[in-house]
């Protein structure tokens, strides 16, 4: 009986979550720096059109 308890409590340790590298961490970074770096291009892009369209008044 002392085996089988011992035999079920090892195979619970051994069954334990195994820690998940995080892969996706860096592009998650990557992506957001690309996304503020558009937020930037678009706000410019929209300036640049208000200014062209205030030019042609």
């Amino acid at each position: 009986m002392k085996y089988i308890l011992l035999a079920v409590v090892l195979l619970l340790a051994a069954c334990e979550k195994p820690t998940v590298p995080k892969i996706a961490a860096p592009q998650r970074e990557v992506l957001e720096k690309a996304k503020a770096v558009d937020q930037v291009v678009q706000k410019n892009a929209d300036e640049t059109k208000q200014k062209a369209e205030e030019a042609e008044k």
